[in-house]
């Protein structure tokens, strides 16, 4: 089988199968990650950034190669989620920059826009790392431009990149020692090599090889919806009003009179609203749906096991609060400079407001905001200039993107953590400059060093420690220094890592998942170990970390 020439409508389909296999893959992408915490979202970023990408390709009715490239660089551009999905963007602006003159493409054409994609990654990126995503494509651009040199042939180009990413995937625990101290190949690289079996799937007409999973695990989800930011309805609009979250211990309790069957459990929830989420295992099955009926969603539950969790919130008056404030927001004046921050957790979102914070963007570990979400971020509060503060390593090139092509003057404070956000935001000086506030705020979030407690969601060995899964996890700036099954502990572990000589206070914002009664309890615990040093608890709400903890 040979193809000498790529036409649109086979480009297309390859784009829609690279996303298809991407998207029945991306848990294992997830899986693939380092750090055995509960964020390893690099597949769930790949999947929504090439989504949008494809998306934008369907709506188009071109069949001249060269648009659709644009048109799903643009997509992948607007879409981009997490480094990973930003670096993915990046591969394909520089692939479709290659071929924007060519209504079709011949095997050379074709296999110089591989080429292309990798020289503006490697741009892109200012201390590129082997071992990644970007050594993969570049490795596969290679073998691609040599196919074509060989033989004019499109489904071997094609065959050729497939196959060296493979190759170099299989190769990156290599070069990267952490890769190799966990076993595991990169997450990045490990998901363009599912969309390039994508493409050329549709090449050669033979479907992709399934993979196996790293672990057995009897988990079932389908998410109907799944969006970082969404658009503010009005309240009349909304059809299910009332947000309903349920967790069910099976079989427990004196109403069960069913047994739990997964398939017929979701079916009859999805008759009963829309944006429904259920996630089951042996013990416990949770629930998110919008409904009309949040308290018919709890007796059905109950059929199954005792309610150990519930909460329930009317989106209509959410919205209508919504509407209120963008309404304000439009009507405001433009300020001289305006400030974007990320956070999850209600508590955390209203003290970086107290601050001074103009918009806060709903986001962090395993929902990163998308390039596109900082620049309506930006248009919602007008202003001159725009400091955008990530507070997530993952976060900074999807930030950085949305700053450069935003119209206005806009930079980032490169904040990798909540806590070195708040710190930043001590710093800043509402009648300074955009210059002013970048530098002095740069400064002042290296004065605090940031702890993360958090549990693992697999065994694993990692820096000399013996990790085992549910156990509590503590970082310091980023990196695993201690773990143990007792909260409390761990929390007391990771502040005598963190603590020195210089220390004054230890702050505590406590997660959604932490009683305002626990977290006092042990503040009297840290009060009487560090009896030298101030004490401060904040309720936070945020999820996946029970603890945030700075020490200045």
């Amino acid at each position: 089988m040979r193809l000498e020439i790529l036409n649109g409508d086979d480009f297309k389909q390859m784009i829609v199968a690279g996303q298809k296999n991407l998207e029945k893959n991306h848990e294992y992408v997830n899986e693939l990650n380092v750090f055995p915490v509960p964020d390893g979202d690099t597949g769930t970023n790949m999947n929504l950034t090439f989504t949008s990408g494809k998306d934008a390709v369907l709506e188009c009715e071109t069949d001249h190669v060269g648009e659709i490239g644009r048109i799903l660089a643009k997509g992948l551009l607007m879409g981009a989620r997490g480094n990973s999905g930003v670096i993915l963007s990046q591969l394909f602006r520089g692939f479709s920059k290659k071929i924007e003159k060519y209504e079709s493409l011949d095997a050379k054409k074709f296999a110089t826009a591989f080429q292309g994609g990798v020289d503006a990654a490697y741009k892109a990126i200012m201390k590129p790392v082997e071992g990644t995503i970007l050594t993969v494509a570049r490795e596969a651009a290679k073998a691609g431009e040599q196919a074509a040199l060989e033989n004019a042939d499109i489904i071997g180009v094609m065959a050729a990149v497939k196959d060296a990413a493979q190759t170099a995937l299989d190769h990156t625990p290599e070069q990267l020692p952490v890769l190799k101290e966990v076993g595991f190949v990169d997450s990045g690289g490990q998901g363009l090599v599912f969309i390039y079996e994508g493409f050329l799937s549709i090449l050669t007409g033979e479907a992709p090889k399934a993979v196996l999973p790293l672990k057995k695990a009897e988990i079932f989800e389908e998410v109907v919806e799944h969006e970082v930011h969404h658009e503010v309805a009005h309240p009349a609009d909304i059809v299910y009003g009332y947000c309903t979250e349920i967790m069910v211990r099976l079989g427990e309790g004196e109403t069960v009179d069913s047994t739990f069957d997964y398939d017929e459990f979701r079916n009859y929830l999805n008759e009963l609203g829309d944006s429904l989420l259920v996630v089951a295992d042996d013990e416990i099955v949770k629930v998110h749906v919008h409904t009309e009926k949040p308290g018919e969603v709890m007796n059905y539950g109950q059929k199954f096991g005792s309610l150990i969790k519930i909460k329930v919130d009317n989106m209509r008056e959410q919205n209508a609060a919504l509407v209120n404030k963008e309404n304000q927001i439009a009507k405001a004046p433009e300020k001289d400079l305006a400030i974007i921050t990320v956070a999850a957790g209600e508590g955390v979102s209203e003290m970086f407001r107290s601050m001074g914070v103009d918009y806060v963007l709903k986001g962090g570990q395993t929902m990163n905001p998308s390039t596109h979400d900082f620049v309506e971020a930006m248009e919602k509060v007008p202003a001159k200039n725009y400091l955008l503060l990530p507070n997530n390593s993952n976060i900074f090139l999807a930030a950085k993107q949305a700053a450069e092509i935003h119209e206005g003057n806009a930079a980032v404070v490169e904040t990798r953590t909540i806590q070195q956000g708040l710190t930043a935001m001590l710093a800043f000086h509402p009648d300074g400059g955009l210059e002013e506030n970048l530098k002095s705020m740069a400064e002042e979030m290296t004065m605090v060093t940031s702890g993360q407690i958090t549990f693992a969601v697999r065994d694993t060995e990692i820096n000399g420690l013996h990790i085992k899964k549910d156990h509590y996890i503590g970082l310091i700036d980023g990196e695993i220094k201690v773990t143990d099954a007792e909260l409390n502990k761990i929390v007391l572990q990771t502040i005598t890592e963190m603590i020195d000589e210089d220390s004054e206070m230890i702050t505590l914002i406590f997660g959604e998942d932490v009683s305002e009664q626990e977290a006092e309890l042990l503040q009297a615990e840290i009060e009487e170990a560090f009896d030298d040093l101030d004490v401060e608890i904040y309720e936070g709400n945020q999820p996946v970390y029970p603890y945030l903890i700075s020490v200045e």
